[in-house]
C-alpha cells in the first residue's frame, strides 16, 4: 500500500481542536465535536488520509477493522450522545417537556467536554487503525477445502459443545468465551454460504445454529448479543444480495433497539429476584406480549435506554467530574493491572477479581455506591483518561487502533487471506474490539483470543487445511 504523508493525520484532530477553541459556548463546543465524528468517518472512507484497501470490494472487507469495527466502536462511543444532549435540553422524542436539571448550564459544559474527550479519542483510533493498514500482504498459506460452507459448519458445531464444556472446567474456562464467540460466527457465515450454494441440508443446519444462538442470546441479559447475531447476518449476505439486504436488516435493526430494552429490563429485573434464566426468558416474553399499553411502555423504556445505557456519557461526566480533582489519575496503575490479568488462577491463587478490581475505581470515583448492585465498570476510553488525561485517551486510543488492525493483518496472513484470517477469526475470536470494555478485560480477552488463534492455526495446518504457499 502507498504511504501516506504524516501531516494528512492532523487532519482527523481539527474537530477536537474547535471544539477546545470553543469550550465557553458548550452548546456550540459539543456540535462541533459531535459532528466531528462523522467528518472523522467521512475522512477515512474518502481516502484523503491514507487510500483504503484495495485487494477486495469494499463489500468483500467489511470485517477489516476500518469498517465495522470503527463503525460500532467509534459509533456507540461518539455518536450515542445525541439522546443524553437533546435529554438534557428538555426534549423527548422531538418533544419539549422540560429540562431535568437544576444548572443546565453546568451540565451543558460537563457534557461538551466529554464529547471533545470523545472525538479526540475517534481520531486517535482512526490514526491507529490507518498506521497499520498495509495491504496487500504476503499470504503463508492457502486453504485448501471442498467446500467452505461445511467447514465454517463444521467449526461452528465442534466449536459450541467445545465451548459448553470448557466453561464447566476451571483451568479452560477462559476458552469457552473465544470458542463460543467463534461458533456462533462460523456458524453465521455458514448460513450465508449455505443460501448462496443452495445446500438445503447446510441451510437447516446453519439456520438451526443461529436459532439457537438467538434464543440463547435472549437469556444472557444483554441486548448487544442478539443485534450482533443479526447484523453480522446482514454483513454476510450482502456481497450476496447486494443493496436488497439494506432495507430488511435496517428495518430488522431499528425494531430491535426499540423492543429489546423493555424485554432486557424485564428479563434483568427477574433474573435479579432469583428466578432462573430460563424463567425469567419466558416470563419477560410473556410479560411483553400480554402489556396493555405497549407501545407506550416500549417508548418509555427505549427513551431511558437511548439517554442512559446506548450512550455512557453520563458515566464518563462522573468520572471526569472525579478525576484528577479528587482522585489523581492513576498513571501506569492500571495498566500493570490489565497484564498480570492473563495469569490462570491455578497458577497465582491471590489472583484479584477482575470484576471487584475494576468496580473499585467506580467506588473510588463515587459513581456508585458500595452497597449497590450495579455494575458500573469504565469503558475503555474512560480507562485511558483515568490514566492520564488527555495524553492518555490519545496514547490509549491510538495503541486500541493499531494492535485490532496488527491482528487482522495477522489472521490474514496465517489463514490465506480475509475471508478465513478476519471475517472468521479476527471476527470471531477479538469481537471484544468492536465494543471494548475497561483495561483489565481487554487485555486479558485478547490475550487468550490470541493464543486460541494460533492454536486453531496449528490445527488447521495438522489436517491439511492449510498448505503453504
Amino acid at each position: 500500500m502507498q504511504s501516506t504523508n504524516p501531516l494528512r493525520y492532523l487532519l482527523l484532530y481539527i474537530p477536537f481542536l474547535l471544539a477546545w477553541l470553543f469550550e465557553s459556548q458548550p452548546h456550540i463546543a459539543y456540535l462541533i465535536a459531535y459532528g466531528g465524528s462523522y467528518l472523522i468517518f467521512y475522512l477515512s472512507y474518502s481516502g484523503l488520509i491514507k487510500k483504503l484497501p484495495g485487494d477486495l470490494p469494499y463489500t468483500e472487507q467489511l470485517l477489516r477493522p476500518i469498517f465495522l469495527m470503527q463503525i460500532i466502536f467509534a459509533g456507540y462511543m461518539c455518536c450515542t450522545s445525541i439522546f443524553y444532549y437533546l435529554n438534557a435540553l428538555g426534549y423527548q422524542y422531538g418533544d419539549y417537556i422540560g429540562s431535568k436539571f437544576f444548572r443546565g448550564d453546568i451540565i451543558y459544559t460537563s457534557i461538551a467536554k466529554i464529547q471533545s474527550y470523545y472525538v479526540l479519542g475517534h481520531a486517535s483510533l482512526v490514526t491507529g487503525i490507518l498506521m497499520a493498514m498495509d495491504y496487500p500482504q504476503e499470504k503463508k498459506h492457502r486453504v485448501y477445502v471442498n467446500s467452505m460452507s461445511n467447514l465454517l459448519l463444521a467449526t461452528s458445531i465442534i466449536c459450541l459443545p467445545l465451548s459448553f464444556a470448557f466453561s464447566k472446567v476451571g483451568g479452560l474456562s477462559q476458552f469457552s468465551i473465544q470458542l463460543n464467540g467463534l461458533s456462533f460466527v462460523a456458524g453465521t457465515i455458514a448460513l450465508a454460504f449455505a443460501i448462496r450454494e443452495k445446500k438445503k441440508m447446510n441451510i437447516v443446519l446453519s439456520a438451526a445454529l443461529f436459532g439457537i444462538n438467538l434464543y440463547q442470546s435472549l437469556g444472557s441479559g444483554f441486548k448487544e448479543p442478539i443485534i450482533i447475531s443479526v447484523l453480522l447476518l446482514g454483513v454476510y449476505l450482502f456481497p450476496i444480495y447486494g443493496k436488497k439486504v439494506v432495507p430488511v436488516f435496517g428495518v430488522l435493526l431499528v425494531g430491535l433497539f426499540f423492543v429489546l430494552p423493555t424485554f432486557i429490563g424485564n428479563f434483568r429485573e427477574l433474573s435479579s429476584s432469583g428466578v432462573s434464566a430460563e424463567e425469567a426468558r419466558s416470563q419477560s416474553i410473556d410479560v411483553f406480549l400480554q402489556s396493555d399499553d405497549l407501545t407506550g411502555d416500549l417508548k418509555e423504556d427505549n427513551w431511558a435506554f437511548l439517554t442512559m445505557r446506548l450512550s455512557e456519557i453520563d458515566m464518563f461526566i462522573k468520572y471526569a467530574n472525579s478525576s484528577p480533582q479528587y482522585v489523581p489519575f492513576y498513571n501506569l496503575k492500571l495498566v500493570k493491572q490489565a497484564l498480570l490479568t492473563p495469569i490462570p488462577r491455578l497458577v497465582w491463587s491471590g489472583k484479584p477479581d477482575m470484576e471487584m478490581q475494576v468496580m473499585e475505581r467506580a467506588y473510588t470515583a463515587g459513581v456508585v455506591n458500595r452497597d449497590m448492585s450495579v455494575s458500573a465498570k469504565p469503558a475503555f476510553i474512560v480507562d485511558t483518561y483515568l490514566s492520564k488525561g488527555i495524553i492518555g485517551i490519545i496514547i490509549g486510543l491510538f495503541l486500541y487502533g493499531y494492535i485490532a488492525q496488527w491482528i487482522s493483518i495477522k489472521a490474514e496472513s496465517l489463514f490465506g487471506g480475509y475471508f478465513l484470517g478476519t471475517a472468521v477469526m479476527f471476527a470471531g475470536l477479538f469481537q471484544i474490539f468492536w465494543r471494548g470494555n475497561s483495561f483489565e478485560f481487554m487485555f486479558n480477552a485478547i490475550f487468550w483470543s490470541f493464543i486460541t488463534m494460533l492454536i486453531i492455526y496449528t490445527i488447521l495446518k495438522a489436517k491439511g487445511i492449510l498448505i503453504k504457499n
